[in-house]
């Protein structure tokens, strides 16, 4: 363990709680790794107990080490690749690749070498797993499904289970862990409520006033979800009982990822802002709007140690249209508690 990860510890254990929704928000950019490289970016993923961030860069996927900085390892082998999920007790990881008819790469989680490749469906893009029901999940933005796999999947030959259609383009999902998965549809402003026992739609939510829904993130035992909505840009709150929207805030544009741990709702969002919001007196409000890096629109948060971890590039001018990342300039910024 680093003496920076010891005083952090230290620190936490003094505070009571990393994320304690009654201590004095103060959130700033701690650091910044310039790592470099070729590709862009997409979903970050923490895995907290190996100190390692996730981050896919289109044709490959690097693991990252929290603390210093340095790239572990380097996995190759995909063609558009959008996000990871991890499941330690296997000592395996699995990376959605959206290029061509679409695939899973799965790899090792400790030498990081690919294990196998399985055909999925067009634009797979946001995966995660679920501890509780011992599943991978994942979408399919282009085949409008959900799609599910034990972890256990042989690498060489397995094949997923039978898409499950979900009458809209998905981009990013949360399980509760009892079998419901919800999942924005962002090309018709809802989100889809999946029963994984009778492998059904069984509710279709409105996210209005927001709109174009992408980023989503679960608190399960407040029963809340929180999602990210580009037109307008919204954070919306979303009871997971009934679909009522309790509140809508304003965030920046460009949003592509929310988290919620301990109280907090984020929001981060490409114009280079993070947004920070609580629950106070049964009202959700803005704490604090975080500058962090234009192109900074994707996160990771790790719960143990309450860092936030946003990949994103210097950014340059194209012409008419968004600005590009400069080559080589890749880098994550983290953000936590002053």
């Amino acid at each position: 363990m680093t003496m920076k990860r010891i005083f952090m510890t230290l620190a936490l254990c003094i505070s009571a709680g990393v994320l304690s929704a009654t201590a004095q928000t103060n959130w700033q950019v701690t650091n910044t790794f310039h790592i470099g490289g070729e590709g862009g970016w997409d979903y970050v993923t923490i895995d907290a107990p190996q100190h390692r961030l996730f981050v896919t860069r289109a044709t490959h996927t690097l693991a990252i080490d929290e603390d210093s900085g340095k790239v572990l390892g380097d996995i190759p082998g995909q063609v558009r690749s959008h996000g990871v999920a991890l499941v330690p007790k296997l000592g395996r990881g699995f990376i959605t690749d959206g290029g061509g008819s679409g695939a899973i790469i799965i790899f090792d989680l400790k030498t990081y070498a690919v294990l196998g490749r399985i055909p999925t469906m067009p634009d797979s893009d946001g995966i995660i797993y679920d501890r509780k029901l011992d599943k991978v999940i994942a979408v399919s933005g282009d085949g409008n499904a959900l799609m599910t796999f034990s972890p256990d999947i042989d690498p060489k030959n397995g094949k997923i289970d039978p898409p499950i259609d979900l009458g809209g383009a998905p981009e990013f999902l949360a399980s509760d862990g009892n079998g419901k998965v919800y999942v924005n549809l962002e090309n018709k402003d809802l989100v889809a409520v999946v029963d994984l026992h009778s492998r059904k739609v069984i509710a279709r939510w409105p996210v209005a006033p927001g709109g174009h829904p992408v980023g989503m993130a679960i608190d399960r035992a407040g029963h809340h979800l929180f999602i990210g909505c580009r037109n307008p840009h919204v954070l919306v709150v979303m009871n997971t009982d009934n679909g009522k929207v309790e509140a809508s805030l304003p965030i920046g544009t460009g949003v592509d990822a929310t988290q919620f741990a301990d109280g907090h709702a984020f929001a981060s969002c490409g114009d280079g802002t993070l947004i920070v919001a609580s629950e106070k007196n049964g009202t959700w409000e803005v704490d604090q709007t975080v500058k962090t890096a234009a192109g900074a629109r994707t996160m990771g948060l790790d719960r143990r140690t309450g860092q936030i971890f946003l990949p994103t590039a210097e950014m340059q001018p194209n012409g008419t249209g968004r600005p590009r990342p400069k080559p080589g300039t890749f880098m994550i910024v983290e953000v936590g508690r002053k």
